[in-house]
């Protein structure tokens, strides 16, 4: 899309559909999307040529368009519909009976309601526009988790939120509050759970923070996208697949592991581990299965843990949802990248800033 205006109208409506359909609903959608997109794909047997959006990571066809575009994009109707749920339990619209902070509730489909749509499509719009200058300036990471991130932070800023909470712990990292179950003390309010006694720490995910599982958890994922990385060429299937896994916590089944984060940075170790390969042949020509399992289950780890650790710094003590594994992955893609300019690396679905 050449026309910037034309850009902006599509972004605000992916974000406005993300406000109105649920912020983790719309995320699932774009991973199911990014699975069509990238079998097609695989099933002609395709190169997978540079996408007319850079912030696509090379993709091409329906995963450019719709799973990673400026439609659907995780930086679009994701991140606009953490921003609007933050807004609409500002307002007061949600009281369910979510444990935490309403304002971290994005799997809640908000319906079309003029103001939160409103919201979510402005969000849309940043998410677009900071991926754009994360490209532009070259910054060594994923663009379109940085958009996430930075959606978030400026989300809690401009509505009244503070940045980080405040640690009832004995440091961020503490979750043994959480495990005895304190509760924070009573507080007069109304802003979409103050006035609730919530747990005095929140873990992202209750049953998926334990350091070690999480670690295990990111070695196993980290294998099943280097594999399926170096048997299909396709650096964006086990991404889409493990999103698309997330419909599941979307309709309440419990104890739904969150991995798209370690499988999508497997996924790009493996790619720059075999030297921009693109197909099966070129993977197994370029390194053998067994080393690119172990440098997904490396990166799996690595990843997991960095979103762990996102999580207890920046979601666990907040009020809002600031998305743990648009962090990790963050953090697992500027390792890759910083392996490329050290020459261990070859890739160009990240950008790099030489």
């Amino acid at each position: 899309m050449a026309d910037p205006l034309e850009l902006v109208v599509v972004a605000f409506a992916g974000g406005a559909f993300g406000a109105a359909v649920g912020a983790l609903e719309a995320f699932s959608l774009a991973g199911v999307l990014v699975v069509v997109g990238e079998a097609v794909d695989v099933a002609a047997e395709t190169v997978p040529g540079p996408s007319g959006d850079p912030a696509a990571l090379g993709s091409s066809g329906l995963t450019a368009l719709t799973g990673l575009g400026p439609l659907f994009g995780p930086h679009v109707a994701f991140a606009g519909g953490a921003a609007a749920t933050a807004f609409a339990a500002r307002q007061g619209y949600l009281d369910s009976d979510f444990d935490y902070h309403e304002a971290k509730h994005v799997t809640a489909a908000l319906g079309p309601r003029a103001d939160v749509m409103v919201v979510g499509g402005a969000f849309g719009v940043v998410g677009v526009g900071l991926v754009a200058a994360s490209v532009r300036l070259g910054l060594p990471f994923d663009p379109i988790f940085f958009g996430i991130v930075a959606s978030g932070l400026l989300h809690r800023l401009l509505l009244g939120f503070p940045l980080v909470g405040t640690v009832r712990g004995e440091t961020p990292l503490d979750m043994t509050p959480y495990e005895r179950r304190v509760r924070r003390p009573p507080r007069a309010g109304g802003d979409g759970g103050d006035d609730r006694r919530r747990f005095a720490v929140e873990p992202w995910l209750p049953h998926q923070y334990e350091w070690e599982r999480v670690a295990l958890l990111g070695a196993v994922v980290g294998v099943v996208g280097a594999f399926l990385t170096h048997r299909t060429g396709s650096p964006f299937l086990a991404f889409g697949l493990a999103a698309a896994t997330l419909l599941f916590h979307c309709a309440g089944v419990e104890r739904v592991p969150v991995t798209h984060h370690a499988a999508l940075v497997s996924s790009l170790a493996v790619v720059g581990l075999s030297g921009e390969a693109s197909t099966p042949a070129a993977f197994a020509a370029a390194t053998s299965l067994a080393v690119a399992l172990l440098v997904g289950a490396a990166f799996g780890v690595v990843t997991a843990l960095a979103a762990e650790l996102a999580q207890r710094l920046f979601y666990a003590h907040a009020d809002t949802h600031l998305d743990p594994p648009a962090v990790g992955i963050l953090v697992g893609t500027s390792l890759v990248v910083l392996l490329d300019l050290v020459g261990v690396f070859q890739q160009a679905l990240l950008p790099t800033p030489f």
